[in-house]
């Protein structure tokens, strides 16, 4: 595994099993994203004043000509980011789905806002753009979350001040730069800026940047809303996941398992949503340990790019060491390791660690990777303490052959998003998506969220004839 090596002015793109460069981007410090956010703001008003109909027309040529980029769209994530093919090309749909809502949302706004009390006070209230939207994506998801803020964003009538991560700078940036030029976005629209922590830190603090969406870790998405709470600018923050996956005790074990086995091992666990907290029922809880080791034990692992590999590699040296410590220090506190646990070359296995108890660190720490842990709870009330001890409030499901049951204790769980008969990885542009707690600021993605993320309010009223007033 070979991490992207530059020069000052360029930054490399490389294959992350292999190291092959795959192209390379500006680099841009903090004087070059200063001038790329004045650009976008200088574009930014006439943009606003485009119709609705035109910038909504715009963002859907746009995802029209990313499903025609497909395949290359696929090798990119595929090569730069270590996912499997049928990830990637999942994301590139996903991501084309999620421009098209934000074009559905230029065209519709939703409900008009109320008038005033007064009856001799005409009001015009209207969501406006913000202005200039700074976004900031990493290298997990970098087309479907750097698709779902431009989305909005753009065809709301903002311009965007893009950063992409520095593992993924063509699937994440320079791919989107392309296909809305294509599409006719305006120059200064879009602008894309490339380069590690010192340009996303320059991106938040642009003067001409007027709100920061971040995708991230929730150290940084900490330090980040302190920032933009210092300037007084707008944050919408997904940060991690301590996700809890319960499975009841009337749920078809090897179902369950199977669900389990994708929310924890897709993209090598590399994922915001991925269930992290197998919370079962203690009368299944040995036979679902069974069958949750089968499942990763049979999954293949290898290069995805040269080979039917389901497990890829895991992004760099750095995280890779920070999963198998965390391992090996959850069973020294008395978990059971029933697979997995020893890294290949650029590989981390898919791993089970059974009889994990609230008082050993995995359980509260997010591992960003292919590891699922197995704690019993005695009921349903156990179930919903036990996911609740989470700092982090992203997402949960519950596994349940009983909706009703699975329903009642889904509303309990202190997270933005539950799935009941599914697991926790689940993605829908038209549903709002936010975490609570470290896991973020609420609801800024999907549905009528976007809407309020992405603009304000502003009211105009009118007095005909002008009023007077006593002094």
């Amino acid at each position: 595994m070979t991490a992207p090596t530059d020069t000052p002015a360029r930054l490399a793109s490389r294959e992350i099993t292999t190291g092959e460069e795959l192209g390379s981007v500006e680099r841009a410090g903090p004087d070059r994203v200063a001038s790329a956010a004045r650009r976008a703001a200088a574009a930014a008003p006439g943009w606003a004043a485009v119709p609705a109909e035109r910038r909504a027309a715009i963002v859907e040529r746009a995802a029209e000509l990313l499903e025609e980029r497909t395949r290359r769209a696929q090798d990119l994530l595929v090569r730069e980011g270590g996912a499997i093919p049928g990830k990637a090309y999942f994301e590139v749909l996903l991501a084309a789905q999620e421009l098209r809502h934000g074009a559905r949302l230029a065209r519709d706004p939703g409900t008009p806002h109320p008038g005033s009390d007064d009856p001799s006070r005409a009001a015009e209230v209207t969501r406006v753009p913000l202005g200039v939207v700074g976004v900031i994506v990493p290298w997990n998801f970098p087309l479907l979350l750097g698709a779902r803020s431009l989305g909005p964003a753009l065809a709301l009538g903002n311009a965007v001040l893009l950063k992409p991560d520095p593992h993924t700078p063509l699937s994440g940036g320079s791919l989107f730069a392309e296909v809305f030029a294509e599409a006719g976005l305006p120059p200064g629209v879009l602008e894309v800026v490339h380069g590690d922590a010192e340009t996303g830190a320059a991106v938040v603090r642009a003067p001409d940047v007027a709100m920061v969406s971040f995708t991230g870790s929730t150290q940084a998405g900490r330090e980040i809303g302190a920032v933009c709470g210092r300037l007084l600018k707008r944050a919408v923050l997904e940060l991690g996941g301590q996700n809890a996956f319960v499975v009841l005790d009337d749920a078809d074990v090897e179902q369950a398992a199977g669900a389990g086995s994708w929310g924890s091992f897709l993209h090598q666990g590399q994922i915001c949503m991925s269930a992290r907290r197998h919370l079962v029922h203690h009368s299944i809880a040995e036979e679902y340990a069974g069958a949750l080791a089968r499942h990763a034990a049979a999954l293949r692992v290898g290069d995805p790019y040269r080979s039917d590999a389901q497990i890829g590699p895991i992004v760099d040296r750095r995280q890779l060491r920070g999963i198998a410590a965390a391992v090996e220090h959850a069973v020294a506190q008395g978990a059971r390791l029933l697979t997995g646990g020893r890294p290949d070359g650029p590989y981390y296995p898919p791993t089970v660690l059974a009889d994990v108890t609230e008082r050993m660190d995995i359980f509260h720490t997010e591992v960003f990777g292919p590891v699922a842990t197995i704690t019993a709870f005695t009921d349903d009330a156990d179930a919903v303490r036990l996911a609740n001890t989470s700092d982090h409030g992203l997402t949960a499901a519950v596994y349940t052959g009983d909706t009703a049951r699975g329903t009642a204790l889904g509303r309990q769980l202190r997270c933005g998003v539950t799935h009941i008969g599914d697991q926790t990885v689940v993605q829908d542009a038209a549903l709002p998506f936010g975490g609570i707690g470290a896991s973020g600021n609420g609801y800024g993605f999907g549905g009528q969220a976007a809407l309020e993320a992405f603009t304000r309010w502003r009211t105009l009223t009118t007095s005909t004839p002008p009023r007077t007033y006593p002094f």
